[in-house]
């Protein structure tokens, strides 16, 4: 299993030039890059022009104001700002406790080492400095240990404090605007405007995400089942194949001095068959896993939201996760399965190969739908030493195509 340490460096780097990401853009598939990397990558397209997504291939148009006017894609950039984060707290580890270097001064040997970090206070604080903001009045502070591997967690918790009034706590969530808000802002801007506390909403967002990431989980569990199935019609279908070469090498091998050229001409009217229907077939699976992908994310995304990230990150990336997932549960790509055609070797009769100057019939139709997909090829020829001259009629309705 992926270490968190891992899974955070893979969703934190660019697929194009495989470094963090700087100023991450989100593509209608979901894929995300550098705005830079998909500048240089449409560097001859103009706005308004549909272009290939560089992983899945997926088409879209670049937006009138061009690609920097793509959504930004703000959980990758949550990800990425929580890692430098990390990185600069795992350097300021051993630093002295704030408070007593305040208390004592800074000229003074005895000021005890840091051993934790107040998220709300954004101070590093000792041990005996530490206990107060585990017993707050308003509520229990978020203390980290220093001496952990704060890189180890994908996403961490922002300070609780209001944008628009930087010394006070956020306490509401505004459902109208979907942001955080401190009792100030509630008085000011959002009096009008549907509010609850934010444990209450972060309750309730919980449920909502919960509820997806099962439906993702389901999708997910669902696409391995149909990716399995797929595998077992695709080999099934090739044994087939193989065992009617068989049949065929017995056949030619029998009347061989009468219609040698046939029987390598059916031969390689099978192996085309073959190669296109494995073509099909592995069109469907590379399809199943770009999904795969995209909802694993997700699924890791998510999962990691709610078990590390704090009231006040859950209901600010709730909607957009909510809308992340309901476009995923929309693309139903398991409505799109293989379903090999059947085909079938008629030997003729020997004794008749010279007069009917005929090998046999290769027929191949769709078993689901009889009728619907027909493919079948006359291999026949005037005499022994004339090439083999084919006949292919095609009805192509198939849902794979």
């Amino acid at each position: 299993m992926a270490t968190a340490k891992k899974v955070t460096t893979d969703l934190t780097t660019c697929p194009i030039c495989m470094e963090v990401f700087d100023n991450p853009k989100s593509l209608p598939c979901l894929h995300a890059f550098c705005l830079k990397c998909l500048e240089s990558f449409f560097k001859d397209r103009c706005p308004g022009d549909a272009v290939p997504c560089p992983m899945c291939r997926k088409e879209f148009e670049i937006p009138s104001d061009g690609l920097g006017g793509l959504q930004h894609h703000f959980i990758v950039q949550q990800l990425v700002d929580a890692r430098n984060a990390s990185r600069r707290e795992c350097r300021e580890v051993g630093l002295p406790c704030e408070v007593c270097l305040h208390e004592i001064g800074e000229d003074s040997d005895t000021v005890p080492t840091a051993t934790t970090h107040c998220v709300d206070c954004n101070q590093k604080l000792c041990e005996q400095c530490s206990r107060p903001h585990r017993r707050m009045r308003e509520g229990a502070h978020q203390l980290r240990s220093l001496r952990v591997e704060l890189e180890q967690q994908p996403i961490q918790p922002r300070q609780n404090c209001c944008h628009e009034h930087t010394d006070k706590r956020v306490e509401l969530c505004c459902y109208d605007c979907q942001e955080n808000i401190c009792v100030v802002c509630f008085a000011v801007e959002h009096r009008q405007h549907k509010t609850a506390e934010i444990p209450e909403a972060a309750d309730t967002f919980s449920q909502m995400i919960g509820a997806d990431v099962q439906r993702v989980s389901s999708m997910i569990r669902n696409v391995h089942e149909k990716t399995r199935e797929n595998e077992e019609r695709r080999n099934a279908f090739l044994d087939q194949t193989r065992e009617m070469e068989n049949e065929i090498k017995m056949a030619g091998d029998r009347i061989r001095e009468v219609v040698a050229n046939q029987v390598d001409t059916q031969l390689a009217e099978v192996v085309l068959i073959r190669s296109e229907e494995a073509k099909k077939a592995y069109t469907v699976e590379e399809r199943y896993q770009i999904a795969l992908v995209a909802m694993e994310n997700f699924h890791t995304a998510a999962r990691q939201l709610l078990d590390t990230g704090g009231p006040s990150d859950i209901t600010r990336a709730a909607s957009e996760l909510h809308e992340r997932a309901t476009q995923l549960l929309d693309n139903d790509v398991t409505s799109v399965q293989y379903c090999p055609p059947h085909v079938t070797f008629t030997p003729v009769d020997v004794t008749q190969a010279k007069r009917l100057k005929l090998i046999g019939k290769v027929l191949c139709t769709d078993e689901k739908q009889p009728g619907r997909l027909q493919v079948i090829y006359y291999i026949c020829t005037e005499r022994p030493k004339k090439l083999a001259q084919v006949r292919l009629n095609f009805i192509r309705h198939s849902p794979i195509y």
